[in-house]
């Protein structure tokens, strides 16, 4: 039975099928909050997909061969790590978790802005390798205050995913979520931590001279780091231990709507910061929140 519950959870939900679908989802979530708060009607909900697959139908620029490949397999593992990290949400009890499988979450996670910065590289482009250089730097800035997060619910959890919204404090688990929730809009490169993909000023960045199947795969990849993201705060804010499946998957499923929401109206309201002020904005308020998690769980309260 938990061999077959942890199949579920790769294949079905979260896994591949529930992720692609709520990846497309939350694209057009996103773009349909900006467009109404910006007095636009914005795309209809199939949009994303239609983009997707009219993409896929494209014939690429020719390119050297090996650049070729690397430009390909690029996106295609970025996508497969996401497919993962969102794999590994423990929505449902299935057995299957395992002591650090939190570290394996981050790394999955990680994999994407990282193959994003060699994929700038690799296009030897101008606005490509600009934009991957704005991505290192914002990858450094922001995952110092995120990863501290993590470690502080994570203390005394052995790192399990599974575990650490029911044995961190009410105390520790309201900072760390709060600087979560912070770093997301840089992940997600939304505003006001966009530099990375500034289209004003460089394109679309990595993605520059991405085109075809290999920009459709980054958009998707892109999209899955939202399901990724989300439901990783959705697990975090709300234990639910002994609790029905079918409640488990609807409020996992409506705080992954409300962190999309949240993050939707933030970025359409606000205006683009420069890399130093957000540096300065992650390793002050980020940290802050941060550190006071860290500080509490070391303290023992």
């Amino acid at each position: 039975m938990a061999i077959l519950r942890a199949a579920i959870q790769m294949l079905l939900f979260p896994g591949l099928v529930y992720a692609v679908s709520a990846s497309f989802f939350m694209l057009w979530l996103q773009r349909k909050i900006n467009a109404r708060l910006q007095g636009r009607i914005g795309p209809p909900f199939y949009q994303p997909f239609f983009d997707f697959v009219k993409l896929l139908g494209k014939q690429p620029i020719g390119r050297p061969m090996l650049q070729g490949f690397v430009m390909t397999a690029l996106p295609v593992a970025a996508v497969a790590a996401m497919l993962g990290a969102v794999a590994l949400l423990p929505v449902l009890p299935s057995g299957a978790e395992f002591p650090g499988d939190l570290v394996l979450l981050v790394a999955l996670i990680e994999v994407g802005p990282l193959l994003a910065v060699l994929g700038g590289f690799v296009s030897r482009s101008m606005w490509g390798e600009l934009g991957a250089a704005r991505e290192a730097v914002m990858t450094a800035v922001y995952n110092l205050p995120f990863l501290t997060a993590l470690i502080a619910l994570g203390w005394t959890s052995d790192l399990s995913i599974s575990k650490l919204a029911t044995t961190a404090t009410w105390p520790v688990r309201f900072l760390a979520l709060a600087a979560i929730l912070l770093c997301l809009p840089a992940k997600l490169h939304l505003n006001p931590f966009s530099i990375s993909s500034a289209e004003q000023e460089i394109y679309a960045g990595v993605t520059t001279e991405y085109d075809g199947p290999r920009l459709a795969l980054w958009e998707l990849a892109h999209g899955l780091e939202w399901v990724a993201l989300a439901g990783l705060f959705a697990v975090l804010s709300v234990p639910l231990p002994g609790v029905a499946d079918v409640w488990r998957i609807l409020v996992f499923l409506a705080i992954s709507v409300l962190v999309v929401v949240l993050l939707s109206v933030a970025a359409a309201s606000t205006a683009r910061l420069k890399l130093a002020q957000t540096a300065r904005w992650f390793w002050l308020w980020g940290l802050l929140l941060a550190g006071s998690a860290l500080g509490l769980t070391l303290a023992g309260i």
